[in-house]
């Protein structure tokens, strides 16, 4: 008797927020459903939580998405990590990195066990073991350097083994994205995907229809695909770099001296403050003791001790997650104030449209060019796309979305699930794949 095939998945492993979608074995394409990752919620942040002591009040030693991000916001002593999918391709994913308690972990490792916990949800709903899985994959991990998407996407596949899965298979995101824009349509169409979460702002021009969407093979309906490794994580580190850190001495200058004019404070400690798989590296203690020898860099003392303040009481995450909320309130117009309480007693910055239009200017010019360019690619011009489809996150920033509809203005913009479309067309391409195995 031939046992019966593994149950199968989709995983949309993105990196600011992460869903996963089942199906029975045998199942049709319309069976896929979104997994309830969290108490009513399909998605969950990509998130994974290190307890110093080993374990929060008895439970497991790490927690996952929101359970994650309370736990250090609640001050429990441990080791926060968010955004793993950034450092895929880069050499850190081999490195180890202090948790607490006398324990390290591999970055690969933190990957393999945020997929192993959505595989294990997904079998819990399931109700049966879960080997295959369709993931998603940006159109480049890393700009310019095929080799390091390569390894990126090596990376993935050895972090997903790690988690369970036997049998993995990658597809483009602003692909599945279009898969889930073709159930809406009613005849042929030139779409324009646009895919801007977290790490990526990723774009394909896909021919899509009713007749084409039955075709499991369909390569030759993807007319162009590019991307550019700009997205909303860049964007909360230019909020934060434009509003936040001056106060604690980005761009500062010490004090000039007779023979010297005054020079500008050095600047690295601000930009990894400002990246989020970078902001532990800077509580490296022999990192601080030289940050606490640099008071004499500063002409204005507030500015250092409020800096040392930030890594003396571990905040950086806090500060970069109060600029990121910053940006979602002025996303649609209007002005904000940070609150910068923890570092300083009623201390606050401002933040407003126009400084956000400053800020991110040259990460839009990047992310349109982008676009443009992938039409080039399919050798139409912007007044032959039909439609614009925003999917991923970041898509929530009017003033991304307004600056790609100039650039497109014959195209009708279409608006999908911004945290679940990619995991939904992930989903169609997986039952295509699986659902007859």
């Amino acid at each position: 008797m031939t046992a019966a095939a593994p149950g199968y998945c989709a995983i949309d492993f993105g990196t600011s927020n992460s869903a996963i979608a089942i199906a029975a074995p045998g199942a049709a394409a319309a069976a896929m459903r979104l997994v309830e990752l969290e108490p009513g919620q399909r998605t969950m942040p990509t998130a994974v939580f290190y307890a110093a002591d080993g374990g929060l009040h008895g439970h497991p030693p790490c927690e996952f998405g929101r359970a994650a991000v309370s736990a250090y916001v609640d001050g429990i002593d441990g080791r926060l990590m968010r955004s793993m999918k950034s450092i895929l391709g880069s050499s850190l994913i081999e490195q180890t990195t202090d948790i607490g308690g006398g324990r390290a972990v591999r970055y690969l490792d933190v990957v393999a066990t945020y997929l192993a916990h959505l595989r294990r949800r997904a079998e819990a709903e399931a109700g049966l073991a879960i080997g295959r899985a369709v993931l998603g994959r940006p159109v480049f991990f890393v700009d310019d350097d095929a080799g390091r998407d390569a390894q990126a996407e090596r990376a993935l596949r050895s972090a997903a083994l790690r988690a369970g899965f036997r049998e993995i298979e990658f597809q483009y995101e602003p692909i599945a994205a279009a898969f889930d824009y073709e159930q809406g349509v009613r005849g042929e169409e030139k779409v324009l995907v646009a895919d801007i979460g977290g790490g990526t702002s990723d774009f394909s021009i896909v021919r899509v229809g009713p007749g084409r969407a039955r075709q499991v093979e369909r390569k030759a309906d993807i007319l162009a695909n590019h991307g550019v490794h700009v997205a909303g994580t860049d964007f909360d580190r230019r909020v934060e770099l434009a509003s936040v850190l001056p106060l604690l001495g980005y761009r500062a200058f010490g004090v000039a001296s007779a023979d010297q004019p005054a020079r500008e404070v050095p600047s690295a400690v601000y930009f990894d403050l400002a990246t989020w798989h970078l902001i532990n590296t800077v509580y490296n203690p022999l990192r601080v003791a030289e940050l606490r020898g640099m008071r004499s860099f500063y002409a204005d003392p507030a500015q250092h001790r409020r800096l040392m303040s930030v890594i003396d009481q571990r905040l950086g995450h806090e500060l970069l997650a109060r600029a990121e909320a910053a940006k979602i309130a002025v996303a649609e117009g209007g002005a904000t104030a940070i609150s910068l309480d923890p570092v300083e007693a009623g201390l606050s910055a401002g933040f407003e449209e126009a400084g956000a239009r400053a800020a991110l200017a040259a990460d839009l010019d990047r992310i349109v060019a982008a676009a443009r360019e992938t039409a080039m690619l399919a050798g139409l011009r912007t007044d032959e796309i039909d439609a614009l489809y925003f999917t991923g996150g970041s898509t929530g920033l009017r003033l991304l979305t307004e600056r790609l509809q100039q650039a497109f203005p014959a195209a009708r913009p279409v608006r999908g699930d911004r945290f679940a479309s990619v995991a939904s067309g992930l989903a169609l391409h997986a039952a295509r794949r699986f659902g007859k195995s």
